[in-house]
């Protein structure tokens, strides 16, 4: 998503005069539908966080990636694996990744393809009742890096929105440009394989796309479609934030809508910001969006220090969608950093709050989930899924789970390239 995970359109330029430069939008008929009630954070269920492995002396071999980390064997798993609601719910997270882990490129240099045959061929027929017996069979622990893990949290939330623009819904829902332009670096140098830069044509020069402030001013008009039409910026921020969510329609219906692009500007968190600045004590979304409603004037500007924005579409089958292009798990997916943790891939967090303690599968990546053991959880939809992903800031150890002989496999080969040595194909 999710990341992952990657900002908020305010009035197009038409309508930017009636709210005088404040946040929330005036309507000249009826207030805006109101927004939900509950913003206040769960609390914290405190634990004590498994130690991580010794750092290891095995050969690291240069590069930004899990290889280039540093791998070492992690304690049995046997006795690490919780049962219960998580475990059953990883399993039926992994079975929905297995098709791309078996034909994925992993970034992280960490598996091939046939690695994963044999556990996916068991998860297709493993009951759910037993799932830590089927992780514990098939898996292996292993630390990227120090296993120190950072994890937050992230859902699908539900906002007030309409299909038509009309009295209180006038936040455009926009889809892609169409003048977005993606370029694959990689077809202009080797050394840029795998990095690609969104951005659009003006004259004979390749230019950055437009940032939220030009967005929010009415920059895409006539060069965006309007999928949706929103109620609150601030609610829509949150929205763009998470990467998909649900419109809760005047009629009482609902059209779900999901992450399609972003404008390839870059993504800042606005909690880290107004943190250090000294706006507010804690960086949860809820002391955020109190200080932006409190502030409306600074709050819309706020926003717009964080340039990036993102694109949606419309959503008619499973969903939330994660960067697999797979729908994702609530309180069973994360997003994570495929450059340390291969995408489809079983992660055992061990936390200082109980809640994200278990296995998560990596399905999703996100524009601030970047480095080894970072992850964001996703807890799927309304208030409880809101009040845990809100103020989820855990810190502890990581563990990936893969498959079993990858450790074994991945130190020979770094201790072979460290020698100088060629070490087999993979």
């Amino acid at each position: 998503m999710s990341f992952l995970r990657s900002g908020a359109a305010l009035l197009l330029a038409a309508a930017l005069s009636a709210c005088a430069g404040g946040v929330i939008p005036a309507s000249s008929n009826r207030p805006a539908p109101a927004r939900p009630s509950t913003d206040t954070a769960a609390r914290p269920k405190p634990a004590t966080p498994r130690p991580t492995v010794p750092t290891p002396a095995v050969p690291v071999v240069a590069g930004d990636n899990a290889l280039g980390a540093g791998l070492v064997a992690g304690p049995p798993i046997a006795d690490l694996l919780p049962s219960g609601e998580r475990s059953r719910l990883a399993l039926q997270a992994f079975r929905i990744s297995c098709p791309s882990l078996l034909r994925r490129n992993d970034q992280s240099g960490l598996t091939r393809g046939a690695d994963w045959q044999q556990a996916c061929s068991a998860a297709s027929s493993w009951p759910d009742t037993t799932a830590t017996e089927f992780f514990s069979r098939y898996f292996e622990s292993a630390q990227v890096g120090d296993g120190k893990a950072f994890a937050t949290g992230y859902f699908e939330p539900e906002i007030a929105g309409s299909r038509t623009q009309r009295a209180g819904y006038a936040v455009p829902i926009y889809g892609r440009p169409v003048d977005l332009i993606d370029v694959d670096l990689g077809q202009f140098s080797d050394a840029l394989k795998g990095k690609t830069i969104r951005g659009k044509v003006t004259g004979n020069t390749f230019v950055p796309f437009d940032a939220r402030e030009q967005i929010v001013e009415g920059s895409l008009a006539g060069r965006a479609p309007i999928v949706a039409w929103a109620a609150d910026p601030v609610e829509f921020f949150f929205l763009q934030v998470q990467g998909s969510g649900r419109l809760r329609l005047p009629d009482g219906g609902i059209m779900r809508i999901g992450y399609e692009t972003q404008n390839g500007r870059d993504y800042t968190g606005i909690g880290k910001l107004m943190k250090d600045r000294g706006l507010i004590q804690a960086g949860s979304m809820q002391d955020i969006m109190a200080y932006l409603r409190a502030n409306p004037v600074e709050g819309a500007a706020i926003m717009d220090e964080n340039k990036s924005f993102v694109f949606f579409k419309e959503l008619t089958g499973a969903g939330p969608l994660g960067a697999l292009g797979l729908p994702v798990t609530a309180e069973a997916s994360v997003a994570a950093d495929p450059r340390y943790i291969p995408l489809g891939a079983p992660i055992l967090l061990s936390m200082d709050r109980a809640e994200p303690n278990g296995i998560w599968i990596a399905q999703d990546t996100g524009g601030a989930i970047k480095g080894p053991n970072r992850v964001d959880t996703f807890w799927g939809a309304g208030e409880r899924a809101r009040a845990i992903a809100g103020g989820m800031a855990a810190r502890g150890s990581a563990l990936l789970l893969l498959p079993i002989g990858t450790v074994a496999r991945v130190t020979a080969q770094s201790t072979m390239m460290s020698d100088g040595r060629t070490p087999p194909l993979r």
